[in-house]
């Protein structure tokens, strides 16, 4: 059991998060498709506020999304927080491990949707990782994109994405989907 399905808690945070964004006068644009296993893309990741921003987005959309963490966030005690949060403790050092085993927790799992920040980083990056499209390829899942735009003040999420198989190609039409958004900080040129 996690914050995303604990019944009181789920309930509170869903309307905490929307009371929250629009407080902020943020909005959320779309849905999250109605289907049990997928990657969720996430980008622009400029600042460590991207965490609670696709939070709030998961608590408002009633998501139960899961994410990556080195394993070093999942001590006995930080563990049973990071878990309750949606955390997956994951060995860094082996990239390959990391794809076999995202793609062993789809196949173990009803439901689970994996979100990832594709640039890797909160700095600016010109290329951006490719661990996302290797999981959802291995675990044959489709990538959903999704976004927050801090000038403009949404998050939201894109069409659900399903890979070919050619790597270069897919990353570059997903790419094209991101380029009017802009992170924390990040304006227009």
């Amino acid at each position: 059991m996690n914050i995303f399905n604990t019944p009181v808690l789920s309930y509170f945070f869903h309307w905490l998060a929307r009371f929250c964004m629009w407080a902020k006068g943020w909005k959320v644009v779309g849905s999250p498709p109605d289907i049990p296993h997928y990657v969720l893309i996430a980008a622009p990741h400029t600042t460590n506020w991207d965490f609670p921003a696709m939070l709030g987005m998961a608590f408002s959309r009633r998501m139960q999304v899961k994410w990556m963490g080195k394993h070093t966030l999942f001590s006995p005690v930080l563990g049973v927080i990071s878990r309750w949060f949606g955390g997956v403790s994951v060995n860094r050092n082996d990239a390959k491990d990391i794809v076999e085993q995202m793609a062993d927790e789809f196949s173990q799992r009803e439901q689970f949707t994996l979100i990832i920040p594709v640039e890797g980083t909160r700095s600016k990056v010109t290329k951006w990782k490719t661990g996302f499209y290797r999981i959802a390829v291995q675990a044959g899942v489709p990538i959903v994109p999704a976004y927050v735009d801090y000038p403009n003040k949404t998050g939201g999420f894109g069409e659900t994405f399903y890979p070919t198989g050619d790597q270069e190609a897919d990353i570059a039409q997903l790419q094209e989907f991101y380029k009017n958004f802009r992170g924390h900080g990040v304006h227009a040129q």
